[in-house]
């Protein structure tokens, strides 16, 4: 069973436990001071807008109890995926460096975006090819990544970034950049592989009704 952790102010659990099931996947929301069930074989950190983003976005969902036990599954090796505010909330929690802040706009976005497939050996990009353009949409008001010019250095270096965002050819430019985001990373990876967080949202894309499934690849690494 994979665990979709609900926060006060989450707001794109349910769409997750939708998207999850239209690739096959069994998933049930969790609510954050329950902790982990014992059958947990996964983890979403869902979007919205936890503590209605007080101090920082995703900085008090991070001091949550329950990260204790999504850090814990982390380090056994179970997939771990942040998306959106769950990205926030997986920068502050140590799950992945870096820190997610305000839009190079100051304004909230909500439009898509095209990503290029930078890493396709992980298990969260197995069903695209290096490469390949993928369209997902976005929603935040805080999706700009920043990180130390060393550390990012050493996230490159270690092929941990998973998607950047790119023209509708692939081309990587500073335009293309919704947010202002550095070196365009929009996905990268944790410690280990089984554990990532990005800013776009798959599960608002893996669905038919909704006219596009490019998200269903990254969803298929908790099937």
């Amino acid at each position: 069973m994979i665990a979709v952790v609900r926060f006060g102010g989450s707001n794109c659990d349910r769409d997750a436990v939708r998207a999850l099931d239209a690739v096959g996947v069994d998933a049930e929301i969790v609510w954050h001071e329950d902790g982990l069930p014992a059958d947990t074989d996964g983890v979403v950190i869902p979007g919205g807008f936890s503590y209605g983003d007080y101090l920082r976005a995703g900085a008090m969902a991070a001091r949550s109890p329950i990260m204790d036990d999504v850090r814990a599954a982390a380090e056994s090796g179970t997939p771990v995926l942040g998306i959106c505010n769950g990205a926030q909330i997986g920068c502050e929690g140590g799950l992945t460096p870096g820190a997610f802040t305000t839009n190079r706009s100051a304004r909230f976005q909500c439009e898509h975006v095209h990503l290029r497939v930078e890493n396709a050996d992980t298990p969260w990009t197995r069903a695209y090819d290096e490469g390949d353009v993928v369209e997902f949409p976005i929603a935040h008001g805080e999706g700009r990544f920043e990180i130390p010019d060393a550390e990012l250095a050493a996230v490159e270096d270690e092929n941990r970034v998973l998607f950047r965002y790119c023209d509708a050819d692939g081309t990587v430019t500073d335009k293309a950049n919704p947010n202002g985001s550095k070196h365009n990373v929009a996905g990268l990876l944790g410690a280990d592989e089984t554990i990532a967080v990005m800013m776009p949202h798959p599960e608002r894309a893996a669905l038919p009704l909704l006219g596009r499934t490019d998200g269903q690849g990254v969803l298929e690494a908790f099937a």
